[in-house]
């Protein structure tokens, strides 16, 4: 990989921070989290196992990806600071507590709580904090991306305890550095006709593919979580890397093919997009409780193919719902507390000119049921 100018990584201006693209973007890769989430009950079905090797191929890359450029202006100074606290920390103290809670009460588990170690949706909460607060270490680096991906590739090489989500924060960190160095000019790029004929030919061809090769024998690995030494991957350190080698140039070619195909223009999901913290937030309650209250899905394993389309469907429709305004009019006091009561006012800490806080959906977006195994890990 060719060394990276930090130039590059910053584009000029508050204008260029923010454009449609990014919110569209979000928009579509939240629908796949929310899909690929409802699907994972049905990971033992040949039904869905194809389509969800699919989703997870690309769809937490693409959002790592699109949360590295959204962070890539991030130097650590207190207004950023604390609208991380505010959008990032006290959401995921919230989920992770309430959700742990929930599944304790209808499972058992965890026992004890382990708040610090997520077990489900928080998990990408505490690596946006992990991410953002080591973004300046990033943009000083000589070959960022090249350190980045020898971490990742090295990392299962030893045992990494689960806290703070370690394990999948340092497995998903090349796509973050790298989407720090993207810049709109890059991304308008992927709008080029052969660019977005290429991305289709790609994205389907991945789908085929995706229901030939075994889709339960790769789920394990596309979790991010294990050494490569234990069960279930069971490899040798030059397998291990290999495999994932092969999951991240997947990750990235997947990702460019699926964000060639967003429209730049706004649109109707410029807005929804930009609410995309709601939708991820709220959808896995929804969720459990279709699961443990109704047990929905342990009623819909015997009905193939049509069950996982119903679901599908469903859970598109279920996350452009929690991405409308109302939604946001009832939970922002919740997931974006001003937290007045703890920091000091923003005129004790203005942004700079070529700076802007970020965005709610710039802090939390995204991504399997909540037990402790791999299926509800993700």
């Amino acid at each position: 990989m060719s060394r990276l100018d930090n130039n590059a990584a910053i584009s000029a201006g508050s204008a260029a921070e923010r454009f449609a693209y990014l919110d569209n973007a979000r928009y579509w890769v939240m629908l796949l989290v929310v899909i690929g989430h409802t699907l994972t009950p049905f990971l033992d079905t040949d039904a869905a196992r194809g389509f969800w090797a699919w989703i997870y191929a690309f769809h937490v890359p693409a959002f790592v990806f699109l949360s590295g450029f959204a962070a890539r202006n991030f130097r650590g100074k207190p207004h950023q600071l604390r609208r991380m606290v505010g959008t990032l920390v006290i959401p995921f103290l919230i989920i992770e507590t309430s959700l742990q809670l929930i599944t304790r009460h209808y499972t058992g588990e965890p026992d004890p709580m382990m708040v610090l170690s997520p077990q489900w949706l928080g998990w990408f909460l505490t690596a946006l904090v992990v991410w953002r607060l080591t973004t300046p270490l990033w943009r000083a680096m000589k070959y960022p991306i090249t350190v980045s991906v020898l971490i990742s590739l090295l990392v299962p090489l030893t045992e990494v305890p689960n806290v703070l989500a370690l394990p999948k924060v340092l497995g998903f960190l090349p796509f973050y550095v790298a989407g720090m160095y993207m810049t709109q000019e890059r991304f308008e790029r992927l709008s080029h006709a052969r660019v977005r004929i290429a991305g289709v030919l790609t994205l389907a061809i991945a789908f085929v593919i995706s229901h030939q090769i075994a889709p339960d024998r790769i789920a394990s690995w596309l979790f991010w979580r294990h050494r490569y030494g234990e069960a279930p991957l069971d490899a040798t350190a030059l397998e291990g890397m290999w495999q994932r080698s092969q999951l991240l140039a997947v990750g990235f070619l997947l990702t460019f093919a699926a964000l060639s195909l967003v429209p730049h223009k706004r649109s109707w999901t410029t807005a929804y997009g930009a609410r995309t913290l709601y939708a991820y937030l709220l959808h896995g309650y929804i969720i459990l409780l279709l699961q443990h209250q109704f047990g929905l899905f342990d009623r819909l394993l015997d009905e193939g193919l049509p069950a996982v389309i119903a679901c599908a469907v469903g859970a598109a429709i279920v996350a452009h719902l929690l991405m409308t305004p109302v939604v946001r009019l009832i939970f922002r006091p919740i997931f974006e507390p001003k937290l007045t009561w703890l920091f000091w006012p923003d005129s004790h800490d203005k942004p700079e000119n070529d700076e802007r806080p970020s965005t709610p959906s710039e802090s939390a977006e995204a991504p399997d049921t909540t037990s402790t195994s791999d299926k509800a890990s993700s």
